[in-house]
């Protein structure tokens, strides 16, 4: 089946639900329970910070432990201003089906204490897969926010998880108007699907830091003002030694070209680099810690190019209005491809398609407007929650 693409201007307001009560829900006999909102990784940290600021004390979060490296956690709430503090369900560290069971029995356990009124997940994680699986053995309402990606490839493990969480949720935020076609097409009820926008618009506007601070952050960790922009984590890449030899390969003759190449290395990826003695391949370029979300927009904003594997920088860049080579055999993300990004497999071509998109114009992207919305996704799904869970 062919992905269709639909052009970024096509994509119409998200529709709008009226708030029906306030979200601080009276407390006593018929109130509603609090709104669980499961997640386990950076990504759906940043994308729903929003959702859960909003939510305020009628949130509950839980934290699966799917990430649990500082760097990739306790660093990125920090920023997010959450205002509370998550159960924690402390599950990460083991394979992804251990993980998953471990998470759905503790997540079961957590909403029979707490008892929510629905459980909100976003995106296609291990972690979400628990949410969605533990609120329907709980008979709890389900909201998914990012709803509707699909990358036809049935490699990709996230791929199932989004799919069964689509077909598992009562409501579907879908971000794109190609993503509410292929809820669609899968039979799934026009009263199930919300056409919201993506949340990622205005994570990405909450955390930019301004111009003056984007260039003390690049000062402080040496950075030049010109430079290329690499992250790598996807199984498909980083648990291939073949292909990291590849992509490295292809990004050091970049290097000799003159232009810098940038790494916040992913824990997973160095890793694996580490057990298969690959440390040397990126001795030129620099090599950084993985940064907190404000100081990763800055890098992604100043970057001459980018270079990713990440589903969440494909849509960042929209926004930032960055051009971007994405390393991956597929994309759910098809709304992007041929403005802001393009796609090829980790490999031999990778070094073509940068010199290809180098040639570019960059300030031809700054007009163009991204596919996910205008900010206002987050807005629209705490309405959408409200009227879901508690109706007049």
């Amino acid at each position: 089946m062919a992905t269709p693409t639909i052009a970024s201007s096509s994509l119409p307001a998200p529709e709008r639900t009226a708030l029906r009560r306030p979200l601080g829900f009276p407390v006593g006999e018929g109130a509603p329970g609090p709104v669980a909102v499961v997640l386990g990784t950076r990504p759906e940290a940043i994308k729903l910070a929003e959702v859960v600021r909003r939510l305020g004390s009628a949130g509950l979060l839980v934290h699966t432990g799917q990430h649990y490296d500082a760097a990739l956690w306790s660093d990125v709430t920090a920023q997010l201003g959450f205002g509370t503090e998550p159960v924690a369900l402390g599950v990460g560290g083991s394979s992804r089906g251990q993980q998953l069971g471990a998470a759905v029995a503790a997540l079961d356990e957590t909403f029979a204490r707490h008892r929510p009124s629905c459980v909100v997940v976003q995106g296609d994680t291990t972690a979400a897969l628990a949410g969605a699986l533990a609120a329907n053995a709980a008979d709890l309402p389900l909201v998914h926010v990012e709803a509707g990606l699909r990358s036809f490839d049935r490699r990709m493990p996230e791929e199932h998880n989004r799919v069964l969480i689509d077909h598992l949720a009562d409501l579907c935020c879908a971000p794109t108007a190609t993503a509410v076609a292929h809820l669609r097409a899968e039979g799934i009820a026009d009263e199930r699907i919300l056409l919201t926008g993506n949340t990622v618009v205005e994570s990405v506007q909450h955390l930019l830091p301004p111009a003056a601070e984007r260039d003390r952050v690049l000062a402080e960790l040496g950075l030049p003002a010109r430079y290329l922009l690499l992250t790598l984590h996807r199984p498909e890449n980083a648990d291939n030694p073949d292909v990291l030899r590849q992509v490295f390969g292809e990004l050091q003759a970049v290097v000799a070209d003159g232009l810098p190449v940038v790494f916040p290395a992913h824990p997973r990826t160095l890793d694996r680099m580490r057990r298969d003695g690959l440390g040397d391949l990126v001795d030129a370029f620099t090599v950084i810690a993985p940064q907190p979300p404000a100081q990763f927009l800055a890098l992604l904003e100043r970057a001459r190019l980018v270079v990713s594997d990440s589903g969440g920088v494909q849509e960042e860049v929209s926004v930032l209005k960055k051009r971007l080579v994405v390393v991956r055999r597929s994309t759910e993300r098809p709304e992007v491809m041929g403005t802001f990004a393009s796609l090829v497999p980790g490999g031999l071509r990778l070094g073509a398609a940068v010199r290809a998109a180098l040639a570019e114009d960059p300030q031809a992207l700054r007009d163009v407007p991204s596919p996910y919305g205008d900010g206002s996704a987050s807005r629209v799904v705490v309405e959408s929650i409200v009227k879901l869970v508690a109706p007049f």
